[in-house]
């Protein structure tokens, strides 16, 4: 069988599989066994738990739990919503600030938690009713939370990012830092669209109360003071406290990632027992079943994508797709698109860690060839999948916020966050304009790469 027609048959069985209903990690696991036993040799079949072990024996794969655990124990409890109500009562005099405050909110969490359903879930679940009832649209309040949230896999820590970090070989540190800007660059591009859009809705309001005289409730106007201001910050400047101190454990070279993962979550779990009294048993035993859950969830797809991956380079079909990738000789910029558009289309059915681990052996030599930075990448292609999360026909995001709020027809959803979208692409373009957006601060910190 030639290389070309095995290729073909490895991606059509891939395909197969994966829309067959089966879960991700046993489809995976499936289609590499299956093609072990087919066209390798029959000893191969006895070292799978073998090369699944080593594949996944990395250091830096062990923060990955610890970064669950830590945003387990502030996404289920009242830090989110604490967090939420912080912004809205130190924002609400800005027009369009409870939206602003949404945005701020989601970025905070989602740098505690590293997790994008959760940072949604934590801050939607009081955040949606709340701009609901001050007369925001349904749809306009569901796409804040929603690309929100997609700050997850963006902001460090990332569990994303620990993802590609490893299937790059890059460094994680440098990593997490180049996602910085750019993802500040949108949270700021989140939050003048949030005032933008705040301003017509209020002009469209008050244009029907003059018509009509029905009054909406985005006509109000509600002040708090300066105590009420303060009285919020005992429960938020904490977890801002931890925050600012795990990031300064792993910059600062005090600590290796999974070294400040389980720093992390140690001091989540005494903040959540000291402030809300979280610390019984009975209280601790959901944040624990939901850290396995999600953790035994996420570790079997990486095992089974890295065999899947092993697999394919055992054949030489991803070297030869690199080849092939290579032999084109596109410019390098249609080369990036290209590859940029093809995992926006994975992200129409495929999670972002499957998306990183299934296509590394064939996207990132070409990338290294034409001369990309592959750190500059890795920001680029995190959101991209970014905006898979609020993108039909998966948009993981866009189903948890029809979770938390089932009232909301899912097309004002949809609907809703596309301006995000665009906005993750303009930060795109932005970026590959301006590259120093993602690797300026990881060259002051860590110094210039060695390979640019």
């Amino acid at each position: 069988m030639t290389m070309l027609s095995l290729g073909l048959l490895f991606g059509a069985v891939t395909l197969l599989f994966m829309f067959s209903g089966a879960p991700i990690s046993f489809a995976l696991g499936s289609v590499a066994v299956l093609f072990m036993y087919l066209f390798m040799p029959a000893s191969s079949l006895n070292t799978v738990t073998q090369n699944v072990y080593e594949e996944m024996a990395s250091i830096t794969l062990l923060s990955i739990p610890l970064f669950i655990l830590k945003g387990a124990a502030i996404g289920r409890s009242r830090a989110g919503q604490d967090l939420y109500a912080a912004m809205h009562v130190w924002m609400g005099r800005i027009p369009g600030g409870l939206g602003i405050a949404n945005v701020f909110a989601c970025a905070l969490f989602a740098a505690m938690a590293g997790s994008s359903p959760a940072t949604c879930s934590a801050i939607g679940s009081a955040g949606i009713p709340e701009m609901r009832k001050r007369g925001y649209s349904p749809g306009f309040a569901a796409g804040i939370i929603a690309a929100g949230g997609t700050l997850g896999i963006l902001l460090p820590p990332s569990i994303t990012m620990i993802l590609y970090a490893v299937a790059a070989e890059q460094s994680l540190g440098r990593l997490f830092l180049a996602g910085i800007f750019p993802g500040m660059l949108l949270v700021g591009l989140f939050a003048v669209y949030a005032a933008l859009r705040y301003r017509k809705e209020h002009r469209l309001a008050k244009a029907e109360f003059e018509r009509s005289g029905t009054a909406s409730a985005l006509l109000l106007n509600e002040t708090f003071t300066n105590r009420q201001k303060f009285e919020m910050l005992p429960r938020v400047v904490p977890f801002v406290l931890l925050l600012i101190g795990v990031m300064v454990a792993l910059y600062g070279g005090f600590a290796t990632p999974s070294e400040t993962a389980g720093l992390g979550a140690l001091l989540a779990l005494l903040l959540i027992a000291t402030i809300y009294g979280v610390w019984r048993p009975r209280d601790v035993a959901p944040i624990l079943t939901a850290t396995l859950r999600e953790s035994t969830m996420l570790m079997m797809i990486i095992g089974m994508s890295l065999l899947f991956s092993y697999v394919m380079s055992f054949l030489h079909i991803s070297q030869s797709t690199a080849e092939w990738v290579v032999g084109m000789h596109w410019s390098k910029w249609v080369l990036l698109a290209a590859i940029l558009l093809m995992v926006i289309l994975l992200g129409f059915f495929l999670p972002p860690v499957s998306i990183i681990l299934m296509t590394a052996p064939i996207i990132l030599p070409p990338l290294k060839a034409a001369g990309f930075d592959l750190i500059w990448f890795g920001v680029l292609m995190t959101i991209v999948m970014e905006a898979g999360l609020i993108h039909p026909p998966v948009g993981l995001n866009i189903f948890v916020i029809k979770n938390i709020a089932p009232d909301i027809a899912l097309g004002d959803i949809i609907w809703g966050v596309l301006p995000f979208v665009l906005l993750m692409f303009l930060a795109v373009f932005l970026i590959c304009v301006f590259p120093g957006i993602a690797t300026a601060l990881p060259d002051a910190v860590m110094g210039l790469a060695a390979v640019r």
